[in-house]
């Protein structure tokens, strides 16, 4: 199987079929997603709280989101790898954001990239389509924009701004954008900015009329127990399932019933009565 390409997405936008996207920060996960058959892996700027222990994602650097994506990348064979720009890397100029979306595809091995913003960072998103780097909008509610946003709100839920969203897609779309995510946005509005922009929209938090859907790994994994958004549905419970087998290691350690037998390695007795 080849690699997924945004002409794939592009297509099967065309003929109703739903795009899967997952988050991922390292090697092992990025494999197990890649064999699990998921279209698209975001690396996101989310690896400053889901990995890094950061409050929000502000602090994420460029050289943090190479190094995870190249991980990433290392990992997988036929995801389409998307880089997440991190906050004040594509908004000093349209030049810093095209090298720092370079960077993205020549150090990290990314197919694409993904960046925050309504219609303000269009020009941005241009500039670096112009470059021949694929772009994936993010529209919504944009983390990076928290302190300006006044927290973690759903987005769109007025006249005005709900056009603007509209509006921010289709102009994402005229850019030559192949994506846009759509984070805790209006479900009807949602289906509205779906049905009128021809690029895939992929939801988190915006409800089931989107082109495709994307959750952090983390929380659909159920992987710890911090704060879990309305949107994440849990498609396992895997933090007391790797607390317990901690505990039991612990517990197999400080008794010696582990390692066992079976865990060592043999030597020659001849070998061995020559040592002593």
């Amino acid at each position: 199987m080849s690699r997924i390409t945004i002409a794939t997405i592009k297509e099967k936008k065309l003929k109703n079929e739903k795009s899967t996207m997952l988050t991922s920060y390292d090697y092992s996960m990025a494999a197990m997603v890649d064999e699990a058959g998921i279209d698209m892996i975001l690396v996101g700027d989310s690896v400053g709280m889901v990995q890094l222990g950061y409050e929000n994602t502000l602090a994420v650097t460029m050289d943090d989101m190479v190094h995870h994506t190249a991980a990433v990348v290392r990992g997988t064979k036929n995801a389409l790898v998307v880089g997440d720009m991190p906050f004040l890397s594509y908004h000093i100029s349209r030049e810093e954001a095209v090298r720092n979306a370079g960077r993205f595809i020549k150090e990290g091995g990314a197919q694409a990239i993904k960046l925050e913003g309504g219609l303000e960072r269009v020009d941005f998103a241009k500039a670096i389509i112009d470059a021949q780097i694929p772009v994936m909008a993010h529209i919504g509610l944009t983390p990076q924009s928290v302190n300006q946003l006044g927290g973690f709100k759903v987005q769109g839920k007025d006249l005005d701004t709900a056009k603007d969203l509209i509006a921010a897609a289709q102009a994402y779309e005229k850019a030559g954008a192949f994506a846009v995510v759509l984070e805790c946005v209006p479900t009807m509005l949602a289906k509205k900015i779906t049905e009128s922009t021809g690029i895939a929209t992929i939801g988190i938090g915006a409800g089931p009329y989107c082109d495709g859907q994307v959750l952090v790994v983390n929380d659909m994994l159920g992987m710890f127990k911090g704060h879990i958004p309305k949107f994440v549905k849990k498609f396992a419970n895997l933090e007391p399932l790797i607390k317990e087998a901690l505990l039991a290691y612990k517990q197999e350690v400080e008794e010696g019933t582990f390692p066992g037998e079976e865990h060592g390695f043999t030597i020659k007795e001849d070998v061995l009565e020559r040592l002593y």
